[in-house]
């Protein structure tokens, strides 16, 4: 997932990322406004539900929100002391139990806080605003009421994601008539909608449409996914005109919508890159990577928890490098660091010398910072790639991985898979049930009947997993359909032609077709919806 590298944007000046203006918008359009006006409090308290506050979590650190005069963070759920002395700024989503809890907080005689500062995190209905002016006693204690249209995580730099982790299940279950998948697309249209509010850019919104439109040829929910995510988000982007200030009046990025039927495969194949195979085979929550480090007391050793983020400019510079890559990359890092740092060469030659000079202790001990934060930085990232590896190795993933860039690429099929599944008997449940979903999304046919129900008891796998093989067919063609697909492209038409485009990854026009998305601007909105947006 990345952004382009346009030096501007509408906001213009200085170019910034994503995750800066994120947190930019957060401090100061909404903290740091509450410090002006009606406010005599110097300190603050700042009540989020639970998903505002895992997106000042993704943009803000703990101590920059106590630079902006918070001095407490508090759930609007739990039971919360008073503070009558205090103002509040509550960022909280636009949801009727937000507001109720909010109106319980500052009504009647003895609210908890002198006066409140209300920021939204997308907009609110006119009911609820309503609802609120009818509360004669909380009006007067209102100092700020604004919709802030900033509900999404900036996952890094150059990326969000809406967090709509079930997104898959509701938008491609079998009932077409789930209210869920309706309420899905409309959150995630409204999200994705805030993006370019935080962005102040206007696209040219460009969806996948359905693939018939005909009267003769009826269309699904399914089918529709693409075109009601880009209805919504264009509604919304429609009323940012009128209603944010600065916002463009005319489109200035193009955001292409997609959704997951265009390329099953890309979840469940085996991602070579660095950043993949840490998330992958590393038990990662998140960004955070958990090691053990040496006690500094001389006891076992002590468990450290780190953040794969931007900060640190070696993942920065190897993510998305390929394992291989990467692990030669580190091994030249750590040579050349040795080579060149003055304290490294004399830890390293203490081993074979009992003595240190005056001189060069000196020279240790200047160069001792500096070498402390890169050695631990180069150490920690030569660990992982050498756990990736062991793990690679372990579990055999370089059969399996050929076998499924085999399969994609037109070079291999059931007879390959057979066998594999036959000689790697040892292999994970996990393992075999992505090698069999790869399968069934390139031939689905396999696995009507007892073809299917063979190949699993092969696999030996429990039958939810035939559930998760046999569900791969709501995400492309029709169930009857006899033709290998990925949605409405077929992965047997012109297979070498494609093949070259792909292997090549020249960004040509057909890549995107087969496999992942390599675009200047690319975010996952979920697991069911695919967005790309390009500056013009």
């Amino acid at each position: 997932m990345s952004f382009s590298d346009s030096d501007s944007s509408s906001y213009g000046g200085d170019y910034k990322n994503f995750r800066q203006i994120s947190r930019d918008r957060l401090l100061h359009e909404m903290l740091r406004s509450a410090k002006t006006g009606d406010s005599k409090s110097t300190w603050k308290v700042l009540i989020m539900d639970k998903l505002t506050v895992k997106i000042m979590s993704y943009s803000c650190k703990m101590a920059d929100i106590t630079d902006e005069g918070v001095s407490l963070v508090e759930d609007i759920y739990r039971r919360r002391q008073p503070l009558p002395s205090m103002d509040a700024i509550y960022f909280i989503q636009p949801s009727r139990e937000n507001v109720i809890m909010f109106l319980s907080d500052m009504s009647g005689r003895s609210p908890l806080y002198r006066k409140a500062f209300v920021f939204f995190s997308s907009p609110i209905s006119k009911e609820l605003v309503t609802h609120i002016k009818r509360d004669s006693t909380v009006l007067p204690r209102i100092a700020a009421l604004k919709e802030m249209n900033l509900e999404y995580f900036a996952i890094d730099s150059q990326g969000f994601t809406t967090n709509n982790e079930k997104a898959l299940e509701e938008l491609f279950c079998d009932d077409e008539s789930s209210q869920k998948g309706v309420a899905c697309l409309n959150e995630m249209a409204i999200r994705v909608g805030t993006v370019f509010a935080s962005l102040r850019e206007f696209p040219f919104v460009r969806y996948r449409a359905a693939k018939s439109l005909d009267a003769t040829t009826m269309t699904t929910f399914r089918d529709l996914i693409p075109t009601k995510v880009a209805a919504g988000v264009y509604d919304c982007i429609t009323k940012y005109k009128k209603t944010i200030p600065d916002f463009p009046q005319s489109e200035t990025c193009e955001l292409l919508i997609l959704d997951r039927s265009i390329d099953q495969i890309a979840p469940v194949i085996h991602e070579w890159t660095y950043d993949a195979m840490c998330r992958d085979l590393l038990s990662m929550e998140g960004n955070k990577y958990v090691h053990e480090v040496p006690s500094k007391v001389g006891g076992p050793p002590e468990k450290k928890e780190v953040l794969l983020e931007d900060h640190d400019p070696v993942w920065l510079e190897l993510r998305h490098a390929h394992i291989a890559d990467a692990s030669e990359r580190l091994h030249e890092k750590m040579t050349n660091f040795v080579s060149k740092n003055k304290a490294a060469q004399i830890h390293q030659g203490s081993r074979n010398s009992s003595e240190l000079s005056t001189r060069d202790l000196q020279k240790m001990v200047q160069a001792l910072p500096q070498y402390s934060e890169q050695i631990d930085k180069l150490s920690l990232h030569v660990e992982i790639a050498v756990k990736l590896n062991k793990f690679i190795k372990e579990q055999g993933l370089r059969e399996l991985g050929q076998i499924e860039q085999d399969l994609v690429f037109g070079d291999a099929g059931t007879k390959e898979v057979i066998k594999f599944l036959t000689t790697n008997e040892d292999a994970s449940r996990e393992n075999k049930l992505r090698l069999l979903m790869i399968l069934a999304a390139i031939y689905p046919e396999k696995f009507e009947g007892e073809k299917g129900q063979n190949l699993m008891k092969l696999a030996k796998l429990p039958p939810e997993d035939m559930s998760a093989v046999t569900n791969m067919r709501l995400l492309g063609a029709a169930p009857d359909s006899k033709k290998s697909s990925l949605g409405s492209f077929s992965l047997k038409f012109d297979i070498h032609k494609k093949r070259a485009v792909r292997k090549q990854q020249n960004g040509g026009e057909e890549t995107w077709q087969l496999s992942r998305f390599y675009p200047m601007i690319e975010v996952m909105a979920d697991e069911g919806t695919v967005l790309q947006i390009q500056r013009n």
